[in-house]
């Protein structure tokens, strides 16, 4: 700041001189020279003196510059308006603001003259740590079949269904390995409100193929066999113990009677017959659980199940057939199936 100011009152001296001499007319020159250089006209310890102080000048150009209080440079508050005389500062702020500068102008060698902007330097802006996000959670894998863990609706019993819902449920059935050879499950055919029902033992090709019990040749001599006591096949309703044919016309398993069960008593409990015929040896074992002889059977009156249903048993149409001299017999099983109609009736 001294030498700051020992040049700024050098300069005004100078200056002093430079418009003297210009308003002074000097012999030898002309009257197109309007100013005279500087360093002719001052004197050799004046020029010598401005030399060192440009010299210091430059030196404390190349040093850190100094910082203030309010954080500006020391250039910006040199930035002090021209007038013709130099400003005075007080003593004691002299003083303070020399120790300032001797301050501020000591730096870490091992760093290096740190170089200080006209702006304010702001604080550092604090890193706040980053922000850890959670691993996303993989992706389930998908299936092509969603197994539901919900529990399924319960299932009707059969012995609730109607005539609509038993059909579906026994053209699905795949209670016993029958399902796997059927064509076509045979449910029964008829009146269903019919007095008197026929139970068959099971399909045949011909009813597998057409989906209707007693077809073909042992289905027509039935037809006539009715028509003997005055009855007709859409008056009554026919039906069989099994649902499917059994492979070459054997006869049913234990197990496939009792997996069809549960259909045929379906079916007589939405028919409420008055009486039931067992057609044929199978059908009258399964019905009467026994094991007696068909021609022992023959010409009683039985009652099936808890409901005591009468039950009559006679010859299956395809034994007549190949036993054409016991049609004597199955005429008069129809003879006795017409009078016990009749007794029930009334």
């Amino acid at each position: 700041m001294n030498s700051y100011n020992a040049f700024h009152d050098q300069y005004l001296k100078a200056m002093d001189i430079q418009l003297w001499i210009s308003r002074q007319p000097l012999p030898g020159l002309t009257d197109n020279a309007s100013s005279v250089s500087v360093s002719t006209v001052m004197s050799p310890e004046s020029s010598h003196t401005m030399s060192e102080e440009m010299a210091q000048l430059d030196n404390a150009s190349q040093a850190p510059q100094a910082v203030t209080m309010n954080g500006a440079s020391q250039d910006e508050n040199n930035q002090m308006p021209q007038s013709d005389t130099a400003p005075h500062l007080p003593e004691e702020e002299a003083t303070s603001e020399q120790a300032m500068a001797n301050q501020s102008s000591q730096f870490d060698e091992s760093q290096g003259p740190q170089s200080v902007s006209a702006i304010p330097s702001l604080p550092e802006t604090t890193q706040m740590p980053k922000r850890v996000e959670a691993p996303p959670e993989p992706p389930q894998a998908a299936t092509l079949n969603t197994v539901s863990t919900a529990s399924p609706p319960e299932e009707r019993p059969v012995l609730d269904l109607d005539w609509d819902t038993l059909r579906n449920k026994i053209a699905t059935c795949t209670a016993c390995p029958l399902h796997q050879s059927r064509t076509q499950t045979v449910l029964g055919i008829g009146n269903r409100q019919a007095d008197l029902m026929f139970i068959g033992e099971a399909p045949g090709a011909d009813e597998d193929a057409q989906g209707e019990p007693f077809v073909g040749r042992a289905g027509q001599l039935l037809t006539e066999m009715l028509y003997a006591i005055d009855l007709k096949r859409e008056e009554v309703y026919i039906a069989n113990v099994i649902k499917c044919r059994p492979p070459g016309n054997r006869d049913p398993e234990p197990n496939e009677l009792a997996c069809c069960d549960v259909f045929l008593q379906r079916q007589i409990a939405l028919i409420e017959p008055k009486l039931i015929v067992a057609v044929g040896r199978i059908a009258a074992h399964h019905l009467l659980a026994t094991q007696t002889a068909i021609g022992k059977l023959r010409g009683q009156r039985f009652e099936y199940g808890a409901c005591k249903i009468p039950l009559i048993a006679t010859y299956h149409p395809a034994y007549l057939l190949r036993r054409p001299t016991e049609k004597r017999q199955a005429w008069q099983d129809l003879q006795f199936i017409r009078q016990t109609l009749s007794e029930l009736k009334t």
